[in-house]
């Protein structure tokens, strides 16, 4: 291995919190995460994406991204797919060999294996990690009526610390490869990559950086000077010069630029439809008239005449427009102009208003708005307020740590964040993944509530973070990972029995501050998670497949053994 790529592994192991881990495996983890981070670009842990151990088909990691979400299992899968119409699935395929060539039989066990992967009736031996891939794969397939914008696509990686030089023999596999699967029928694309050294530096760095794109603006005018806001420009672009804004290298639309957008993708509601029928009209330049248009906000910018270069920015206000204009791209001329505000500021609180402000002719609740933007921001400041030694990092939205020195491990995402309070202090771990859209609907009242406790979700998520820092560090089984939201229920009735009520009131407070210095205390949480984990085995009887602990039976039975226990 080349010393550039050695540096970068070593960079990643110390952050992802795998230095213990051997090499061979600690490059499995890498490639999986800098490929996998292409697709989707929230904080997330390889632990879920890798399967390479022993009857792993040829294959070092599977991510099934839906929707623009990473799904890790079927519970979550079948949560998520009843609340949408329309399926949009990306499975990826990671092969990663430590060794300077690309070699055809090692490209050809790894397309088998993935070839295999999709058969009705396997002929490989499967580890439990493949198999539950594979559940997923099965679920989304019986959903194919919502496959309404095409079938999935299939990436496969195959990575070396080489270069790739298309030689005859290993290109044969891979261009044979592709073929086959096309030829299933199962996918709508199908791509198959050969990366050495230099597109894994690449790949890398590139997770380390904001997205930037530049675009021409020249239809516009500066708008007054605001408190706060460096510049600000309305006007209106061209969609040739919109679209590539929007859009990824491999032409597809860049969901995280949304994130900051309560309203997420609508598909084609009323409204909807009628942006799509006027794009589609003889009228389609009426468009400027007729549309709200498009906010977006960068923190990074520079201007040079009408040349604009945007870094790290968002669509705030916009969101269902961009998507109907991107579905609609094929058939769209410059007569189309795109109504732009574009806004350079990095005052949160500035972003913060405008997002409330523009987004308010939606049917987003107002106590939704204030957990998606107060109680976060909020909730971020006191992770921030944390020793280095115990911090962990609050993610208002993705990628916002990737430039910083920050061990990606104690990054906690918005759902995660939420899974972890509802399990621990409100007793639903069985919502966690089987229902976690019921839980999101009750955002800004039991969940974010304005004057909840912060106390509570950093315990939280801290109990969380060090279990996972358990499984890792091979310290607990990683069989209790389908478990987790349990264990961590249960390691907050050994450390306060009582359960909680008011979750505003000084008694909450005080009890979720022991709580933290319990769990603050090494030899103390890590006995605390290892007893949690032996009473969910007790109370399971062993059994920790998933329909039998994702039930609101288990939590019941699971909760009435801890009070007999207390």
């Amino acid at each position: 291995m080349d010393r550039i790529t050695t540096g970068l592994l070593e960079e990643f192991s110390k952050e992802h919190g795998i230095e213990g881990l051997e090499e061979s495996k600690r490059f499995e983890h890498f490639v999986s995460y800098i490929t996998i981070r292409r697709e989707f670009s929230a904080a997330f842990d390889t632990a879920d994406i890798v399967v390479g151990d022993g009857n792993d088909t040829g294959i070092d990691s599977i991510a099934c991204i839906v929707n623009g979400s990473l799904i890790t299992d079927v519970d979550s899968l079948i949560d998520f797919a009843a609340n949408t119409e329309i399926l949009e699935v990306t499975f990826i395929f990671v092969q990663a060999d430590r060794g300077a060539s690309f070699e055809a039989s090692k490209i050809g066990t790894f397309a088998y294996g993935v070839q295999d992967f999709f058969k009705q009736t396997p002929t490989l031996p499967r580890n439990a990690a493949v198999t539950e891939a594979a559940k997923i794969m099965s679920t989304i397939y019986e959903r194919s009526g919502k496959f309404k914008r095409g079938n999935p696509n299939c990436r496969l990686f195959y990575a070396t610390t080489g270069k790739w030089s298309s030689e005859a023999v290993p290109e044969a596999r891979r261009v044979n490869t592709v073929s086959d699967l096309r030829d299933t029928g199962l996918f709508g694309a199908v791509e198959f990559n050969c990366i050495g050294a230099d597109i894994i530096q690449k790949f890398y760095n590139q997770t380390k950086n904001g997205i930037s794109r530049e675009f021409t603006f020249t239809n516009r005018v500066d708008a007054p000077e605001v408190p706060g806001v460096k510049e600000a420009y309305i006007g209106f672009i061209p969609v040739s010069q919109f679209l590539p804004i929007i859009k990824n290298d491999d032409g597809e639309i860049i969901r995280t630029i949304f994130y900051d957008n309560v309203r997420d993708w609508q598909d084609y509601n009323e409204v909807n439809n009628e942006i799509r029928d006027t794009l589609r009209s003889d009228h389609k330049s009426r468009f400027v008239l007729m549309n709200n248009g498009i906010t977006i906000i960068a923190r990074g910018f520079h201007k040079t005449a009408s040349k604009f270069h945007i870094e790290d920015f968002q669509i705030v206000n916009g969101c269902q427009t961009s998507h109907v204009v991107f579905f609609e791209s094929a058939t769209l001329d410059d007569s189309v102009q795109i109504p732009l505000r574009l806004i350079h500021t990095q005052d949160e609180g500035v972003i913060d208003s405008i997002i409330k402000s523009t987004n308010r002719q939606t049917e987003v609740k107002p106590e939704q708005f204030a957990a998606i933007t107060d109680f976060a921001k909020k909730l971020e400041m006191f992770f921030d307020s944390f020793a280095l030694s115990s911090r962990l990092y609050y993610e208002r939205r993705p990628g916002q740590y990737d430039r910083l020195p920050v061990e990606k491990t104690r990054i906690v995402t918005q759902p995660n964040m939420v899974r972890a309070f509802a399990a621990m202090f409100l007793e639903e771990p069985h919502r966690t993944l089987r229902s976690y859209r019921s839980l999101t609907d009750r955002l800004g009242k039991d969940i974010y509530g304005a004057e909840h406790r912060l106390e509570l979700y950093y315990a939280a998520a801290f109990a969380l973070y060090k279990l996972e820092y358990m499984f890792r560090s091979g310290k607990l089984d990683a069989k209790y990972r389908p478990a987790r939201f349990h264990v961590i229920l249960a390691a907050r009735y050994i450390l306060d029995s009582v359960p909680f009520g008011q979750m505003n009131s000084k008694d909450t407070e005080k009890r979720g501050k022991i709580i933290l210095e319990r769990l603050s205390e090494p030899d103390t949480i890590e006995a605390t998670l290892a007893s949690a984990a032996f009473i969910i085995d007790s109370v399971s009887a062993g059994n920790l497949d998933r329909d039998n602990i994702h039930t609101q039976t288990f939590t019941e039975n699971l909760i009435k053994h801890l009070r007999q226990i207390a």
